[in-house]
C-alpha cells in the first residue's frame, strides 16, 4: 500500500480510531489493553504490506522470529563466546534471505558472463520483496544490540513482531533501532494532541515533496534518461539536476510521511534527513542524508572494523568498505558499486586530513542568507552529488558514461527540450520546496510551524492541499521501495 494512494486515505484514519478509541478505551486492564493495541498493530501493518503482495508476508514473520529466538538464546547462554555463536546465526539466516532474494541471479548471471556459460537453469527468477532491506538490517540490529549488552532481550513476542513491522517505516525506513523503538511497544502510550497535529504536517510536507516535486520531476527524468543517446547536453543537464529533486523529494518525503504518521500512534520514529542539500561538503552531505543507514554502517561494520582509529592504509580500507557496502545495500547493480566507489573517493581526502567534521553546526547559524563562501561551497557539494546520481540512476556503467560525454558538449549551452512547457513550474516546486526548508533548516521537518499566527498556517496548509491534490494523477511508486 503506498503513503500516496487513496487506498492508504482510507487505512489510516480507521487504524487510528480503532487504534485508540477501541483498543486503548474501551478496555480496562493496562497490561492487557497494551498487548491488544500491539497485536493490533502487527495485524494493521501486516495489511498494509500484504496489500502489496501476501505471500512476502511470511519472510517478515520469519525475519521477526528468527530475530526475537536469537534474542532470547543470546540472554540465556553464560558466555560472550555463546553470545556471540547465536547473534552470527540470526545475521546469517537473515543476510541469506536477503542475499537469495536480492543478490543471488546478478552474481550468478555475473559469474556465467565471466565464464562465457549460460546462467538460465541456475536463476530462481524471483520477485524482490519490496524493503527487504529495511526490515532485516532493523532485524540484525537487534540481536546485536543484545549481544553488546545494550538492551535486554524481551520476551514480548508481540511487542516484538510489532518493533519489526510498524506500517509507517516498515517498507522504506527509517531503519529503526531496538534501543528507541522497542521500548515503546512495551509501555503505555498516550495520544499528544500537539504531537499528533505536528505529525499531521510533517506528512502534508511529505506528500508536497513526493507528489509536487518528485514525481513531476519523475516525468521528465524517465523521458530523459530512456532516449539519453538522443538528447542535447542542456536536457541532459537538467534530467541529471530534476532527478536530484526527484529521489530527494521522494525518499525525504516517505520519510517525513512515515515519521509523522508514527506520531498519531504516539511512535517518535528517528529522523532520516536534516536538509542533505545544504550541506557544505561530502562529509557533512553523508550526515544529512539516509541517517539512519549510515549512522547502522558506522556503528555495526566502520567502528567494529576499527573506525578512524587505524592507521592510515586501514582508515582508506575501512571508509572504502563502507561505501561499498552502501553501494551494494542499495541493489544488484554495478552502477551501485561504481556510485559508492565515486563517494569514498570523494570523502577520502576529508577523513584522511581530519577534516570529515569540520562542518557539524548548522549552516548560516543565526543569519538569514548564507555568506559566499558558504554559498560556494554548497553549490559545488551539490554539483558533486548531482554528478554521483547520474551513476546511480543509470542502467548501465556505459549509459552513465555516455551521459557525462552527452553532457560535455556545445549542445549544453542549447535550450532543453522534451516538454520544455512543463519546466518552470517544475522549477518553481522545487525553489519552494528549498526556500521553505532553508527556512526551516534549524527545525525537524518544514512544517514545523509552532510560532506562526493560526491564520497564516492555515493559509499554507490550504496551499500545499491545493497543490497535491492538483498535480496528483495516480499513485506512483517510491524510488526506495525497490531496495
Amino acid at each position: 500500500m503506498l503513503f500516496n494512494s487513496l487506498q492508504f486515505a482510507l487505512f489510516l484514519p480507521i487504524v487510528f480510531m480503532l487504534y485508540w478509541f477501541v483498543f486503548d478505551r474501551f478496555i480496562s486492564k493496562s497490561r492487557q489493553q497494551l498487548r491488544l493495541q500491539n497485536a493490533f498493530i502487527v495485524v494493521s501493518s501486516y495489511v498494509f504490506y500484504g496489500w502489496w503482495n501476501w505471500k512476502f508476508l511470511l519472510l517478515i514473520a520469519l525475519t521477526s522470529l528468527f530475530s526475537w529466538s536469537s534474542g532470547l538464546l543470546i540472554g540465556r547462554v553464560d558466555s560472550k563466546k555463546k553470545a556471540k555463536a547465536w547473534m552470527w546465526v540470526n545475521i546469517v539466516l537473515n543476510l541469506g534471505i536477503l542475499a537469495l532474494f536480492k543478490y543471488y541471479d546478478f552474481f550468478v548471471m555475473e559469474f556465467a558472463r565471466l565464464f562465457h556459460a549460460s546462467a538460465d537453469g541456475l536463476l530462481l527468477k524471483v520477485i524482490l520483496p519490496v524493503g527487504i532491506s529495511f526490515y532485516t538490517f532493523q532485524a540484525l540490529s537487534y540481536s546485536i544490540d543484545v549481544c553488546r549488552g545494550k538492551i535486554e532481550p524481551t520476551k514480548d513476542i508481540v511487542a516484538f513482531f510489532a518493533f519489526i513491522s510498524f506500517f509507517p517505516q516498515l517498507v522504506a525506513g527509517p531503519i529503526e533501532r531496538a534501543t528507541n523503538l522497542l521500548p515503546q511497544f512495551l509501555k503505555k502510550r498516550e495520544f499528544d494532541y500537539d504531537t499528533a497535529v505536528d505529525g499531521m504536517r510533517q506528512i502534508l510536507w511529505g506528500l508536497f515533496k513526493k507528489i509536487v516535486v518528485a514525481d513531476n520531476c519523475a516525468t521528465y527524468v524517465n523521458q530523459v534518461f530512456s532516449t539519453s543517446t538522443g538528447q542535447s547536453g542542456s536536457s541532459l543537464l537538467l534530467a541529471a539536476i530534476f532527478f536530484t529533486f526527484q529521489i530527494y523529494g521522494d525518499f525525504s518525503g516517505y520519510s517525513d510521511i512515515a515519521i509523522g504518521t508514527a506520531k498519531l500512534f504516539g511512535i517518535k520514529l528517528i529522523r532520516n534527513f536534516n536538509f542533505p542539500y545544504f550541506s557544505r561538503d561530502i562529509a557533512e552531505f553523508w550526515r544529512r542524508w539516509h541517517i539512519s543507514l549510515t549512522t547502522w554502517f558506522r556503528d555495526y561494520l566502520y567502528i567494529p572494523l576499527g573506525g578512524s582509529k587505524v592507521s592510515k592504509t586501514m582508515l582508506i580500507r575501512n571508509t572504502i568498505i563502507i561505501f561499498l557496502v552502501s553501494g551494494l545495500w542499495h541493489g544488484a547493480n554495478w552502477t551501485y558499486l561504481a556510485w559508492g566507489t565515486y563517494h569514498a573517493v570523494l570523502f577520502l581526502p576529508l577523513i584522511l586530513t581530519g577534516k570529515n567534521r569540520k562542518y557539524t553546526n548548522p549552516v548560516s547559524e543565526g543569519r538569514i542568507l548564507p555568506t559566499w563562501k558558504e554559498a560556494w561551497r554548497m553549490f559545488l557539494t551539490f554539483v558533486l552529488v548531482m554528478m554521483g546520481w547520474i551513476i546511480f540512476r543509470a542502467e548501465s556503467i556505459g549509459q552513465a558514461w555516455e551521459y557525462y560525454c552527452g553532457i560535455l558538449n556545445v549542445s549544453l549551452l542549447s535550450i532543453p527540450q522534451n516538454g520544455s512547457a512543463k519546466m518552470f513550474p517544475i522549477l518553481g516546486m522545487i525553489v519552494l520546496m528549498l526556500v521553505v526548508e532553508w527556512i526551516q533548516r534549524n527545525k525537524q521537518h518544514g512544517l514545523e510551524l509552532h510560532n506562526v499566527h493560526w491564520c497564516f498556517r492555515y493559509i499554507i496548509y490550504s496551499a500545499l492541499a491545493i497543490c497535491i491534490i492538483f498535480y496528483y494523477n495516480q499513485a506512483e511508486t517510491f524510488i526506495y521501495f525497490q531496495f
